[in-house]
């Protein structure tokens, strides 16, 4: 594995090593889920919940469009997300 690989890997791991994100990220695997519906699952504040969004969109991790008023995220890639969940197991 070459430098830019594990930089990958370092930058796709700090992205979601963070309890919000993680629940963010295990939701949205389940499907689409519009601003409201996660500040509603993760209790935080809107614009807490945004930034938290905002990171994991930079990094690649969940994409957005809007419909109408709202904006909704869904994963960029699935199976990757879903193959993070399997090798970290169930939770506790």
């Amino acid at each position: 594995m070459g430098a830019t690989a594990t930089t990958g890997w370092a930058k796709l791991l700090k992205a979601i090593a963070h309890p919000t994100r993680l629940t963010i990220l295990r939701e949205l695997a389940k499907g689409t889920r519009c601003v409201n519906d996660i500040r509603e699952l993760v209790d935080l504040p809107q614009p807490n919940v945004s930034q938290h969004l905002a990171l994991l969109k930079k990094d690649g991790l969940v994409i957005s469009r809007k419909q109408g008023a709202r904006r909704c995220y869904s994963l960029a890639d699935a199976r990757l997300i879903s193959g993070i969940f399997a090798a970290l197991g169930p939770r506790s």
